[in-house]
This record gives structure tokens, sequence and C-alpha cells, in this order.
């Protein structure tokens, strides 16, 4: 099989992992050196300011000894089957950078003959580019689960970013849909970067010229709807992981049926809106200051398909409101409906010299079209008369009729 073939069969293997994303890395260029992940970040998708940018998302091999139930490449699925040489995974790398198609690498493997070899094929992959190449570009590789220690500092110190798909929300499911894997086997890796993400930093305070250790640090990802999963459990496990490992980012994924599973006959994909709403959520926790049990209850485990979690968020405490925007912290501010926290910078900068009205929200260019129910100005509310949370609801929803339809991205 040539490279080209093994390359489509690969790629198509890959395109479930969603698990990159910005890079904000800092490795910058040598003077033998090509490639450059410093400035203004890589990504495969999208950056902080909206730009698209490429790396070459494929995997090492699709030749898996597991038989996860939700995985096209589980070992007794019928699909075709690849495998580069970490020889092939570099020259694609190089030859499509060199033709600017590329500005970096995302790379993940099927566990072939057993983890540390696995891992071993990744890192050589890795040692090429960076020792034989010299290239200083964006690289993202997935850590094994079950790889030894030893190998997963070995990787941390070639590449940018790491990371270990934590696969799915509860111990129960995985054990169910993946018994070769466990929460044990995934937790190690992850704590594993974690310390050498914290001690390469003690280190470069003291050496400056000491090697970098996933200087992009590590993410992971979810699999939603496999099991049908509260919303609120989901969140759960992502609070833990975050506070655990201080992940830069968990990514979820709906649940696709690929594969027939009599574990998960009749399950459905779940709608791609309710993957928006998580990550609504997972920003209002990471960046807002939210706790999972202020977007979520026992009494009301899953998001709303209908309304954002912030805007379900303010109407279930509408008692907080209305905020006069002329006292109103930072932190408050924040948590308005319609402000972020380039509107909340823009009052508390400009209430240090007078008193804000509405018409000072206007020169400023916030827009009140949402947090209008939620605020007044120098004591005039502009929310009109509403009769109740539901009626606030329905002005607030997403009212576009396609909003529950999954699209097919492939």
């Amino acid at each position: 099989m040539d490279v080209i073939e093994k390359l489509k069969i690969l790629t198509d293997s890959a395109k479930y992992d969603v698990s990159c994303s910005s890079s904000n890395s800092r490795r910058k260029n040598t003077k033998d050196g090509i490639g450059n992940a410093s400035v203004a970040g890589v990504c495969h998708s999208w950056s902080e300011d909206g730009r698209c940018i490429s790396l070459l998302k494929i995997l090492l091999s699709n030749k898996c000894v597991y038989d996860c139930e939700y995985c096209i490449n589980r070992r007794t699925s019928d699909v075709p089957r690849a495998e580069f040489t970490p020889q092939e995974v570099a020259d694609l790398t190089i030859n499509f950078y060199r033709r600017n198609y590329i500005e970096g690498l995302f790379l993940s493997s099927a566990v072939t003959i057993s983890p540390d070899h696995t891992m071993e094929m990744l890192i050589r992959t890795a040692e090429i580019l960076r020792n034989d190449y010299k290239f200083n570009g964006y690289i993202h590789m997935k850590a094994i689960p079950g790889a030894s220690d030893e190998l997963v500092r070995r990787l941390g110190l070639l590449i940018d970013r790491v990371s270990v798909n934590i696969e799915l929300p509860t111990e129960k499911g995985l054990s169910v849909l993946a018994p070769s894997k466990t929460y044990h086997s995934i937790y190690l890796p992850m704590n594993d970067i974690k310390t050498g993400i914290l001690e390469n930093r003690e280190d470069r305070k003291k050496f400056k010229k000491a090697p970098m250790f996933a200087p992009a640090g590590q993410t992971t990802q979810m699999i939603i709807g496999a099991l049908n999963e509260s919303d609120r459990t989901i969140m759960k496990r992502a609070t833990g992981l975050y506070k655990s490992f201080g992940l830069k980012r968990v990514y979820y994924s709906g649940y696709v049926p690929v594969v027939k599973s009599k574990f998960t006959e009749g399950i459905t994909k779940p709608p791609l809106l309710r993957e928006h709403r998580l990550y609504q959520a997972d920003f209002l926790m990471r960046f807002y200051k939210f706790t999972d049990d202020e977007i979520l209850s026992e009494t009301n485990p899953n998001l709303s398909l209908t309304i954002d979690p912030k805007a379900n968020w303010a109407i279930n405490n509408i008692s907080l409101f209305p905020l006069e925007i002329n006292r109103a912290s930072y932190e408050e501010l924040l948590r308005v409906p319609g402000f972020g926290p380039v509107y909340a910078k823009r009052i508390i900068n400009a209430r240090r010299f007078s008193r804000l009205t509405f018409d000072s929200l206007e020169t400023m260019k916030i827009s009140i079209k949402r947090a209008k129910y939620f605020i007044t100005v120098n004591g005039v509310y502009k929310g009109g008369k509403i009769g109740s949370t539901e009626y606030l609801k329905f002005l607030l929803e997403d009212k576009k009729e396609d909003a529950y339809e999954q699209l097919s991205l492939f």
C-alpha cells in the first residue's frame, strides 16, 4: 500500500477526534531549522481571533488491539486498515509544510501491539521531526493510556501539546463500552503530564535554556450521549478534570453511532446544539467563575436547547436582578446576559469619570438587546413589563427553526 492510500484511510479514521485547537505555543524557530509555532499560535480549526489555521491531522495506525463499542477503529470493525511508519509521517509533515498546506501536526493512533509500543512509534515520529528535520512548528500528539511514565515524559519533551482522552464521562460507562480501558490507566499519564509541566516551569525559572515540556499544556475529550448520561454528569466530570490535572480544555464530541453495539442500541446521535451548549457551559466555568452546581442541579440536570446557559441561570436567579451598572462589580457584570469581558471592562473604566446613562452605553457601542432585562442604568429600567420567567425565556430563546438538527460534518 502506498503512502497516498494510507493517507486517505488514516485521515478518515482520525476525523472523530476533536481534541485539538489553538496551541498558544511558544516554540521558536532556530537558525538551522524550519517552522515556527510561536507566532500567533497554531491550530487545526479556529484560533482565538477567529482565523482558520490548518494542521495535518492523521492517525499513525488504525490497527487497534482494543474493541471499544463506540469506535470505528475497534478490533472487530470491518474497515480498511493501514499503518504509517514514523519516517512516513515525518516526511508527509515536512512536505505538506513546505507546500504551505499546513502549519503543524496533530497525530494520534490506535493501540497497536501494546500501549508502550504505540508510544515508542509516536516518540520516534517526533524525534525525526525535531532532530533530523529541525522542525520547530506545532506538534500535538495523544499519549496512550497504559504507557510507562518514562515514555510519557519523553513525548512531552518533544512536542507542544499532549492529550489523553477520558473517553466517557462515567467509570461505569467506560467499563461497559471500553472494557480494555480504566480511569486509572487514563489518569496516570494525565497526572504525569501535569507533574512534568509543573516541574518544567520551576526548572525554567532556574535555567533559562531548560528544555520545554508540553508548553501548550494538555487537553482531553469526552464522548457525550453514548449512554444517555445527563449534562450535569458531564459537567461534574469536566470540573474534576480541570481541578485535578490543570487541563487547557475539555472537548465534547457527540456520540456518532458508526458501529452497531448491543449496549448503544436505540441511542441516536445527540443534536449538535447539545455540544454547543456544553461548550458554552464549559466557557462559563473557565472564564466567568461559574460552578457546575450553579449551571445545573439534580432537579434540572440537562442544559436547555432553546436558551443559552448564562441566560438560563440569570432567569432562574431573577431575584439577583436588575443590577445597577454604576455600582455592580466586574464579576457581577460578567453574569449579565449579553455582557462579556469587553463590555464589562468598558463599563468599569468609563464610570470612573462619570455616572453612566443609556446614552453613555450607546456612545460606547455597548448593546443592551439582551442585557436590558437584567440591568438598570442610573436608576432607569428599560426591560419593559415582564409577566413571568417563562415569558422572559421566550424573549431570550433561540428561535431558529433548525436549531435542533444535527449537522453532517463529513
